[in-house]
């Protein structure tokens, strides 16, 4: 059947077209690929492109991440380098949407840094540099740790060598069905995570 795509804030959309390619002329599979930026002229430019390129099933809309409505069941959600929260409105859609699979690469991350009481590893988090660092890290566990509550097996790796970028970390999920135990266990380790930290609740919880 169909494979049905979103790329969330697809940008210049280098990687909307490499999946396209993959995905049609190496897999050889039918898609319906859609990718979503808030830059009209943008979109327009990438539209241009895979008209001229004549990339069937590849399409180019406008539109705010948290507000984008897909036109059916997705399979596959990705988000490459989404700045700051726009990587948990991603999730947060996927999620909503129950995509068969989530890959998400986050980019800059700021929200837990200042939501980090002072008394959260006051050794570490006491020099600017490495509290951001570990936020970065500690916003990432939190990701993993809420796509598992949701039920998906959650894995983080690094897609590709850090000359290339330090963005390097790739959230990796694929949804299944949990029994219950499974689910309880991974509730309790999610809030065992935001207890440590010292974090009441942050994007993700509030959907």
């Amino acid at each position: 059947g169909t494979l049905r795509v979103v790329d969330f804030g697809c940008g210049k959309s280098y990687l909307t077209f490499a999946v396209h390619h993959y995905l049609t002329a190496i897999r050889h599979r039918e898609v319906d690929i859609v990718g979503l930026d808030r830059k009209t002229d943008v979109v327009t430019h990438c539209a241009d492109i895979s008209e001229r390129l004549g990339c069937r099933g590849l399409r180019f809309e406008p539109g705010e991440i948290h507000t984008y409505t897909p036109a059916g069941a997705v399979h596959l959600a990705i988000s490459l380098h989404a700045c700051d929260t726009a990587t948990d409105d991603a999730l947060a859609s996927a999620l909503r949407w129950q995509s068969e699979v989530i890959f998400a690469v986050p980019c800059c991350q700021h929200e837990i840094a200042a939501l980090l009481p002072e008394t959260t590893l006051p050794g570490l988090t006491g020099y600017g540099l490495l509290k951001d660092r570990f936020a970065a890290m500690a916003t990432d566990a939190l990701r993993a740790r809420y796509l598992e509550t949701q039920g998906y097996r959650t894995q983080v790796v690094e897609f590709i060598e850090t000359e290339h970028t330090p963005k390097n970390v790739l959230l990796r999920a694929v949804r299944r069905e949990l029994s219950t135990e499974e689910l309880a266990d991974r509730q309790s380790k999610y809030a065992s995570l935001k207890h440590d930290l010292g974090i009441a609740a942050w994007h993700l919880d509030r959907g």
